[in-house]
């Protein structure tokens, strides 16, 4: 989150595949002013719901739940965009650069969004993806974190994230 401070004050955050929504509720923490969490699985679902409740962040925030795919589409439908994206899916699951691909079609973010995909160290994302191209990644053992900025991106020019 210390990389994104710049970034956070007043933008909308995705937390994708949120589980029970560590990340986007700590990005409120820090300044974002609107976090949607997108969550499959029922447990996680419940307690993301009952940490929202708890923290009182339920004019905040948006809990969806399904498949990250197909929330995606119905998110970009509803008109929704974000400045910041998070996704952290299961390791070992391919959806990584499926959601990705997903998610640089551009239908969901700004056209200076940054998306941040924490993954296996072994199995690093491709390094673009429609409208997204890398330009960071920190090593943290077995895990990654790659940043992703949508369009144009001179990461020398603009002194990175």
């Amino acid at each position: 989150m210390d990389s994104l401070m710049p970034y956070l004050p007043g933008a909308r955050f995705l937390d994708l595949f949120a589980g029970a929504g560590g990340v986007g509720l700590e990005a409120l923490s820090r300044g974002a002013t609107r976090a949607v969490f997108v969550e499959s699985d029922p447990s996680a679902f419940d307690a993301l719901r009952r940490n929202i409740g708890a923290l009182r962040l339920a004019r905040q925030t948006r809990v969806v739940r399904g498949d990250v795919g197909r929330m995606l589409a119905m998110l970009g439908g509803q008109g929704e965009r974000f400045e910041l994206v998070f996704l952290d899916p299961p390791y070992g699951a391919g959806l990584v650069d499926a959601t990705l691909a997903r998610l640089g079609e551009g239908t969901v973010i700004e056209p200076s969004a940054i998306v941040i995909v924490q993954h296996f160290t072994k199995q690093p994302p491709a390094e673009a993806a429609g409208v997204l191209r890398a330009f960071r990644a920190r090593r943290f053992g077995e895990t990654t974190l790659t940043f992703f900025r949508a369009g144009a991106y001179d990461a020398e020019t603009s002194g990175g994230v």
